[in-house]
């Protein structure tokens, strides 16, 4: 596989000589895949570091420590050096990278925080999604609840112990609480309250908020944060209106 960089507008929260560290749209996948052979981040990241990044990931993966999925936004690093790339990698491994998300997810939170700890693996019969399952790898979500709007949904702040594929969506649905306009885990939850609030979002609310990491270099801690995006924002308005309530600010 060639990959041809494409010239394309980056939210760039922080960058130096071996690492990037970028705020992705929804919509926009990270890599090349069956169905995205052009257009993607890698294809964006390589015209904008004029070809220097990390081969670890291989041809299709240049520079890519981690995904995020299509339709989720905010935080993402990539690495310009291998060296770069083991470190974060490895950090990533060991979980002293942290990784806190924003969602919104369906219906009232059981508790103000919590723990999700269930094993995840793809489902057995529906292959390209993923499930709890008795066999699945190991998967830890911690949640605390920013603000609740009634009974029809949660704001959360969310932290990733571990990296599994879909992760907090599937967590969240584990829970009977599925993230707010996932229509994979969350198809029926997501048009009850669409239909309640008069608002679809069109897609699912879940945004990599705050990702901090060692600096491969200089050993400095960094921690850097995406903004949410509009679309979130106009959710939270809608189920502030529709619960007469006013909004709790969202800070880092």
């Amino acid at each position: 596989m060639e990959l041809i960089p494409e010239p394309m507008a980056l939210d760039i929260l922080f960058e130096d000589e071996v690492v990037l560290v970028i705020n992705k749209p929804p919509g926009l996948v990270v890599h090349p895949a069956a169905g995205h052979t052009t257009g993607t981040l890698v294809h964006g990241v390589l015209h904008h570091c004029q070809g220097s990044l990390s081969g670890i990931g291989g041809v299709a993966r240049p520079g890519v420590v981690h995904r995020l999925d299509q339709d989720t936004s905010g935080c993402l690093v990539m690495a310009k050096t291998d060296a770069a790339h083991q470190s974060l990698s490895e950090q990533f491994a060991q979980r002293t990278a942290t990784k806190h998300y924003l969602a919104i997810a369906c219906g009232l939170m059981p508790h103000s925080r919590g723990r999700i700890e269930a094993p995840i693996a793809r489902h057995p019969i529906q292959r390209k999604t993923m499930a709890v399952m008795d066999h699945g790898r190991k998967a830890i979500t911690d949640y605390q609840v920013i603000q609740s709007f009634g009974t029809q949904a949660s704001c959360l702040n969310l932290t990733l112990h571990t990296g599994r594929t879909h992760q907090i969506r599937v967590h969240l649905k584990h829970l009977g609480h599925p993230v707010f306009g996932d229509e994979t885990y969350g198809q029926k939850a997501t048009h009850r309250l669409a239909s309640a609030l008069g608002h679809s979002p069109e897609r699912q609310q879940l945004h990599a908020w705050k990702l901090g990491f060692d600096h491969p270099i200089t050993g400095e801690r960094l921690m850097h944060v995406a903004p949410p995006p509009e679309d979130i924002h106009l959710s939270l308005e809608a189920l502030a209106r529709g619960n007469d309530t006013a909004l709790i600010s969202i800070t880092p």
